[in-house]
């Protein structure tokens, strides 16, 4: 697959809530995924390291409200789009996420992506 067409499937995926569907379509084995400082988890090697991340993130909220992702900027081997979610985390603070995400592929799947927004401090995360 092209950088276009990984693009194109990641966003389709996130859309409709699949993202363990999309890791498991779209990710590299050796995926790399970064996190900005003051997160949970700054940095994630491996497929199960990244799925096990989104399993976390997943258990920590109670209800999701909504989801906005943009249609994907693709230069080279990279591309990036912007994704707002609005969820209730446990404990009933409900919040809007706002994060531009940044991937890089090779050989048709995703090898790194980096993520970019003010974390919120919390001590569950």
């Amino acid at each position: 697959m092209t950088t276009q067409e990984v693009a194109d499937a990641l966003v389709g995926y996130c859309r409709q809530g699949q993202f363990t569907e999309a890791i498991d379509a779209l990710y590299a084995d050796t995926i790399v995924s970064v996190e900005p400082d003051g997160a949970p988890m700054k940095e994630v090697k491996g497929l199960e390291g990244v799925k096990q991340k989104t399993e976390h993130f997943n258990s920590m909220v109670e209800e999701f409200h909504g989801m906005k992702v943009s249609e994907p900027l693709v230069a080279d081997n990279f591309f990036s789009v912007r994704m707002t979610m609005e969820a209730t985390f446990k404990g009933g603070i409900r919040n809007t996420l706002d994060e531009v995400c940044m991937y890089e592929v090779e050989n048709g799947k995703i090898v790194r992506e980096e993520f970019f927004y003010t974390p919120q401090p919390s001590e569950d995360c």
